[in-house]
């Protein structure tokens, strides 16, 4: 039965930053998980297929999900469950959403340079380059495939930052209210008898902190709305 959803759970930004947008797959096509069972992949579910010319981001597929949760290290792949699968399926949403909007601005196409740092830094992730790898063939991602899903999560992350962080303010009395309210109690719950540094020292560290607390609430925010105007229909629970 073909179900619509309209709204989820807050989420945050920090998990942009690890959870890499997977890529459209579209014929229906057999590949084995490390049980060697057989999968056949599905529709899963679409976003705005008929209200925008969106493309490949369009469509999700089981496919998307298991390489979703395979970039995502200590997430068991074989026999995923629900809970985890539905986890993905809402990353995966919000990342279609956002990529949809990126696409139209061809000024933020990211750089060769900057989808080979995203995957450096992927893999540092991961307890060794050898445990990565054998994440990917699992789920039967090449090279090629996380090449792209690697551009598109650089992309999304550079329309964020063109949308959100190019305007973020943070004035004195929030940085000072901060370290008082905040930074100080925190490290001295932490670590007692550690030398505090003073407000001058930590503001960098604290400013850094407020803004990307700002860009969190933004995207929620922005996410929740875009998900009220988007047309989401699951074709498959999961």
């Amino acid at each position: 039965m073909i179900q619509q959803t309209k709204r989820t759970n807050k989420r945050s930004l920090r998990l942009f930053r690890f959870l890499a947008l997977p890529i459209f797959l579209f014929a229906f096509s057999p590949f084995s998980l490390c049980n060697a069972q057989e999968v056949v992949d599905k529709m899963v579910a679409t976003v705005n297929a008929s209200v925008t010319d969106c493309g490949s981001t369009c469509l999700i597929t089981y496919s998307d999900l298991l390489w979703q949760l395979a970039l995502q290290p200590d997430t068991p792949l074989s026999n995923p469950s629900s809970a985890d699968l539905n986890r993905a399926l809402n990353l995966v949403i919000d990342q279609r959403l956002i990529l949809q909007e990126a696409e139209k601005l061809p000024s933020i196409a990211p750089t060769a340079t900057e989808v080979t740092a995203a995957r450096n830094e992927l893999v540092k992730a991961f307890a060794s380059p050898g445990d990565f790898q054998q994440r990917l063939q699992i789920v039967g991602l090449t090279a090629d495939k996380l090449d792209e899903i690697l551009e598109q999560r650089v992309r999304i992350e550079k329309y964020l930052d063109f949308r959100f962080r190019n305007f973020v303010v943070i004035n004195d009395k929030e940085i000072a209210d901060y370290y008082k309210d905040v930074y100080v109690p925190r490290l001295r719950a932490r670590s007692p008898g550690q030398i505090i540094p003073t407000l001058p020292e930590a503001r960098a560290a604290i400013e850094q902190t407020l803004t990307e607390s700002k860009i969190e609430t933004d995207t929620n925010a922005f996410l929740d709305t875009t998900r009220e105007r988007a047309e989401i229909v699951i074709l498959n629970p999961v």
